[in-house]
């Protein structure tokens, strides 16, 4: 059997000269740059939740875009047709900055100078959450017939959810 012998007849020369270095340093420096551009714009399209109505219907740039876009909703414009799941409904103004949502949503309803928007969202049962007063947060694009087609709703209804005084508290225990 013939063996078979391995020898290193030189080392062959490595460079590590500053080339080496400065393709390494700029591949990290794109990576380090492309990871911060992903951080930065997932922040800022982040920031802001939802839009008002105002701002919807009043800034040509959002028209045909998907966004996302709060309003009270009006109660007695509701209709929902449970053979085709359709729901439509209109939702009014809320201020973007209020500090008693109750306040904010009841005066948007009963306000007639608020600009409105009717909603129109497909294949979807009616929520029970879906009642005068209620915020609606939907994400959609505004239709050139003037119709916000939603795809997505939540709702917020503060009337459900708001807490009791400590001393209401223990006047339901007691019974008194």
């Amino acid at each position: 059997m013939a063996q078979a012998t391995w020898e290193k007849h030189g080392s062959l020369p490595v460079t590590r000269g500053s080339a080496g270095r400065l393709k390494f340093l700029i591949g990290g420096l794109l990576i380090l740059g492309a990871v911060a551009y992903l951080i930065i714009s997932g922040t800022a399209s982040g920031a802001r939740y939802f839009i008002t109505v105002d701002d919807l219907l009043n800034n040509p740039a959002y028209a045909g875009q998907t966004v996302r876009v709060s309003g009270a909703v009006l109660g007695d414009s509701i209709d929902y047709d449970s053979q085709n799941l359709v729901i439509e409904f209109t939702i009014a103004n809320i201020p973007a900055q209020y500090d008693d949502l109750a306040l904010a949503l009841h005066e948007a309803v009963n306000n007639p100078d608020a600009q409105r928007i009717p909603v129109r969202i497909e294949n979807q049962v009616k929520p029970d959450l879906l009642q005068h007063e209620a915020q609606a947060i939907l994400t959609g694009t505004l239709g050139n017939d003037g119709v916000f087609h939603a795809t997505e709703l939540l709702l917020k209804c503060p009337s459900r959810f708001q807490e009791a005084a400590p001393e209401q508290s223990v006047n339901n225990i007691s019974g008194t």
